[in-house]
C-alpha cells in the first residue's frame, strides 16, 4: 500500500491484535511498509495469514498467528512463537473488539408501547442479556488489557515500547442502540489513559485512536443496502458527519504512524485521536 509519509521501523517488531479484520489490516500493512516485521494475531488464523500474505507479496515481512486475546495461554504462546520468530515485540496495537447483538436494543428510545409489547423481535432496555454485555465488555476491555500484560512486559524492561489502543467515537458520546459497546470503548479510552500514566516511568507511551465510521465486514450491513444505497441508519451518520463521507482504512495510518514514531511522537502519551470526519465536533446545528 502507499503510506501517506514513511517513519523509520527497520528492525522493530509489531504485533496486531485483530490483524485479520480491515481495519487493523490496512494498519499492519502501513507499518510493514515502514519497514517493520509484523505479527498478524487473529482469532482467525486463515484472515491473519491473508493479511501477512499480501504484506510478503508487497516485499514486507509478516506472519500471521492464531491468538484469542480472551485467553492468556493463548497470549502466551503468541508471545514466545513472535519473539523466536523475530524477537520482542516494541510495538502493540490492540485491534482486536467488536459488538453483540445481545447487548443492543432495537429501537432508539424507548416508548410506553414498547413495555407492553411481546413481539419477540423487539428488543427493549429491559431485554438486554447479561451474558452479551459480558461479552461486549470481554472482548473489547480485557481483549485490550491482556495483550497488554503479555506483550509490554519486554517493552518495560527494556524501558522502551509503544502501545495502540482502539477506541471509538462511541466513547466520546454513546451512540443510540449500542449501550455496551459504548461503554466499553469508554474504558478503552480511560484505561490507556491510566496505562500512559503508569508506564511513564518505564519508557512505554500509550495512546489510543478513536476511528469515527468506517465500513467494515461487521458493520457494512447496518449501514448500507445491498443495493449499495445507505440505509437509514447510515443517512444519519454521514448527515452528522461534516466532511460527508464514511471513513476510508487509509485514513487511519497517518495517525497511526505519527503516534508509534518516537522520533515524531516522543512526547505524546496518554491521548485519544478522533479520526471520524468531523463528527464529534458537529452538533447537528
Amino acid at each position: 500500500m502507499a503510506v501517506p509519509f514513511k517513519i523509520d521501523l527497520d528492525g522493530k517488531v509489531v504485533l496486531v491484535t485483530g490483524g485479520g479484520g480491515v481495519l487493523c489490516g490496512c494498519m499492519a500493512r502501513a507499518l510493514a511498509e515502514c519497514g517493520a516485521r509484523v505479527a498478524i494475531a487473529d482469532l482467525r488464523k486463515d484472515a491473519a495469514d491473508a493479511v501477512a500474505a499480501a504484506i510478503g507479496g508487497a516485499g514486507g515481512t509478516a506472519m500471521g498467528v492464531a491468538c484469542n486475546v480472551l485467553e492468556r495461554d493463548s497470549l502466551e504462546a503468541a508471545e514466545r512463537e513472535v519473539r523466536a520468530a523475530y524477537g520482542p515485540v516494541d510495538i502493540l496495537v490492540n485491534g482486536a473488539g467488536g459488538n453483540h447483538p445481545k447487548g443492543t436494543t432495537s429501537r432508539e428510545f424507548l416508548e410506553k408501547a414498547d413495555l407492553e409489547a411481546s413481539a419477540a423481535d423487539v428488543v427493549t432496555f429491559y431485554d438486554l442479556d447479561p451474558d452479551g454485555i459480558s461479552f461486549v465488555f470481554n472482548l473489547n476491555v480485557l481483549g485490550t488489557l491482556l495483550p497488554t500484560q503479555v506483550f509490554t512486559r519486554a517493552m518495560a524492561e527494556r524501558g522502551t515500547g509503544v502501545v495502540i489502543n482502539i477506541s471509538s467515537m462511541n466513547a466520546f458520546t454513546p451512540l443510540t442502540k449500542i449501550p455496551a459497546y459504548s461503554a466499553a470503548k469508554a474504558a478503552v479510552s480511560n484505561i490507556t489513559q491510566w496505562l500512559a500514566v503508569h508506564f511513564s516511568k518505564v519508557g512505554v507511551r500509550v495512546n489510543a485512536i478513536a476511528p469515527g465510521f468506517f465500513l467494515t465486514d461487521q458493520n457494512r450491513a447496518l449501514l448500507v443496502n445491498e443495493d449499495g444505497t445507505t440505509t437509514a441508519r447510515g443517512g444519519k451518520i454521514i448527515g452528522q458527519t461534516p466532511l460527508g463521507r464514511y471513513g476510508d482504512p487509509s485514513d487511519l495510518v497517518g495517525a497511526l504512524l505519527w503516534l508509534v514514531s518516537d522520533e515524531a511522537a516522543g512526547f505524546v502519551t496518554g491521548t485519544v485521536i478522533p479520526i471520524d470526519g468531523g463528527f464529534s465536533a458537529y452538533s447537528g446545528v
